[in-house]
């Protein structure tokens, strides 16, 4: 905008719109740094948990077979029937093992996990035993059922539910970072909207000082100009259209009351000459 001698004057319009531009970025920026950061985070600790889920499955499925097989061995053992002697599906064992290495990515699980493949070891090359100590006539088959391969099955068991807790509390740490975490990701909007309310506060303390305040002695001005004649002599500091206004202002009514007092000097002549006139009368 230019005034009317051509200078350049600042714009009311391009200071409010800048004022509320800036607030309206600092609130969209931050709003996007809190929903990218909750993405990230929740992508990143939801992988977490459904692996330890995942990995508590396979650990309890790995558990469930060995203690199947455990409990069809003593049922040969209980009703002396080698015919019934169970067959153990070792290699979906080693599957299900090999998968439960992968799931798990904390240093703290992955030794517990290779106990337990150390201790199923232990209990499978022990049960391969059982056909030529249950042929045996010098070998009795409970004890060594209950003295060499129960202890076995016990070592594996008490491995694989030291891993089960693991995994719980890996999960549960888990659980915890996901809820800090959130708490984390919504500081940014917490923080732009206290600056978005603290950048209102400074707009209204900007505009009730540079333009409801001037406005509001402006018009106190002409009202006393009004009511008394009283000179308009309102002055503030500033440049852009509504110093203009004012030193308009101030030139009308400059201008008003300089045109007052020649109609009432006009006035005052004529009134002199018509007592003139009628003196000579």
């Amino acid at each position: 905008m230019k005034s009317g001698k051509g200078e350049n004057r600042p714009s009311m319009r391009n200071r409010l719109i800048l004022s509320l531009g800036s607030i309206g970025a600092i609130l969209f920026l931050s709003g996007v740094i809190s929903i990218l950061e909750y993405r990230r985070m929740s992508s990143y600790v939801s992988e977490l948990i459904a692996s330890n889920i995942h990995s508590i499955n396979v650990s309890q499925k790995l558990s469930d077979l060995t203690a199947e097989y455990n409990h069809q061995m003593l049922a040969v053992v209980v009703q002396n029937d080698i015919s019934i002697m169970p067959d153990f599906n070792l290699e979906y064992f080693m599957a299900q093992s090999d998968t439960l290495k992968k799931s798990i990515c904390s240093p703290h699980v992955l030794p517990m996990v290779d106990s337990v493949a150390n201790s199923f070891d232990r209990f499978v090359e022990t049960s391969l035993k059982f056909d030529e100590v249950f042929l045996a006539d010098t070998v009795n088959t409970g004890k060594w059922f209950f003295g060499s391969l129960q202890p076995c099955y016990n070592k594996f068991s008490k491995d694989i539910g030291v891993l089960n807790e693991a995994i719980y509390e890996e999960l549960q740490k888990n659980s915890k970072d996901f809820d800090s975490g959130f708490y984390r990701s919504i500081i940014p909007g917490v923080v732009s909207v206290s600056a978005g309310i603290l950048l209102v506060v400074l707009l209204l303390y900007f505009i009730m000082v540079n333009y409801v305040n001037p406005i509001c002695r402006m018009s106190d001005a002409i009202d006393h100009y009004r009511q008394s004649g009283r000179r308009y002599n309102f002055t503030f500091d500033g440049d852009d259209q509504l110093a203009n206004i004012n030193s308009g202002l101030t030139e009308i009514v400059e201008d008003n009351i300089e045109l007052k007092r020649r109609v009432k000097s006009l006035r005052e002549d004529r009134e002199k000459m018509l007592e003139s006139i009628s003196g000579n009368n």
